[in-house]
């Protein structure tokens, strides 16, 4: 192969560039995004398995627009600012609204998202200190969610952050286990309060033995470690009565509500 071609066949394509340019597009629109604040909380709510029509608590997700106030996906920014300084902030800010949410509605519950990078981020920590003084109850109120992959970056740190902020009441799940690779040993060290299943195991679990198999695994070890259970991703009544079967604690999917801007508890 002459250099030429060999040049050539290392150059990105036209639809290459073009990718390229619209994910920097849309980091440098979540950055600008952060900086004046302008993001906002989406509440998705989660459900008793066993009593469906009773919702536990929500998760508040970040949401963030663009200039023209299209909602831009999480999952299209979120690993690559993750590693940025605006990470750092964005979990702030969700901190923050979560907190302001938890202090003007005394009957909720909410989660909030976080990266494990920023549980000892000082700005963080101020948000938290804060908002727990404005309204010493928001600590039992207030869920913290740190994904599989993500405390497995800093799992030392995790764990000693986790004790000192459980001592306050503040309550810790484990989002998308069964995605990553957590050693058991971690996930006894940890003590988590609350184990999310991944989605993966969750999708058409009614007609799959395996999925059934893996969950009813999974459900068994986060009672050894007095975790409760929420599948992920539940998106039809066969999967929510499955899931009930198989004795998963709370459901959270499409099929009892997708995320809204609107607070459901005000409708």
């Amino acid at each position: 192969m002459s250099h030429r071609a060999l040049r050539k066949s290392f150059e990105p394509s036209p639809l290459d560039s073009a990718a390229q340019k619209r994910d920097l597009d849309i980091l440098q629109i979540v950055e600008d995004a952060v900086q004046h604040r302008e993001v906002r909380l989406a509440f998705q709510p989660i459900v008793q398995a066993q009593q469906q029509d009773q919702v536990a608590f929500y998760e508040g997700l970040i949401r963030v627009t663009d200039p023209t106030g299209r909602i831009i996906p999480a999952g299209q920014f979120i690993t690559q600012i993750e590693e940025r300084e605006s990470g750092r902030l964005l979990d702030c800010l969700a901190l923050e609204h979560g907190l302001r949410t938890l202090a003007r509605n005394p009957g909720v519950r909410l989660a909030i998202n976080l990266s494990a990078r920023s549980i000892g981020y000082p700005k963080w920590r101020k948000v938290l200190d804060r908002g727990l003084a404005r309204d010493p109850t928001a600590a039992s109120r207030l869920i913290l969610e740190i994904t599989e992959a993500s405390a497995m970056l800093v799992p030392e740190l995790v764990v000693q952050a986790m004790r000192a902020l459980q001592k306050q009441g503040i309550s810790f799940a484990l989002d998308d286990f069964g995605a990553g690779y957590t050693a058991l040993r971690y996930l006894r060290e940890f003590q988590f309060d609350i184990l999310k299943i991944d989605g993966q195991f969750i999708r058409g679990i009614a007609t799959d033995s395996d999925n059934q198999v893996l969950t009813r695994a999974i459900i068994a070890i986060a009672q050894q470690f007095d975790m409760f259970t929420i599948a992920e991703f539940v998106e039809s009544a066969p999967d929510a009565q499955a899931l009930g079967q198989l004795g998963v604690d709370f459901l959270q999917g499409y099929y009892f509500g997708a995320p809204s801007m609107k607070p459901p508890w005000q409708t």
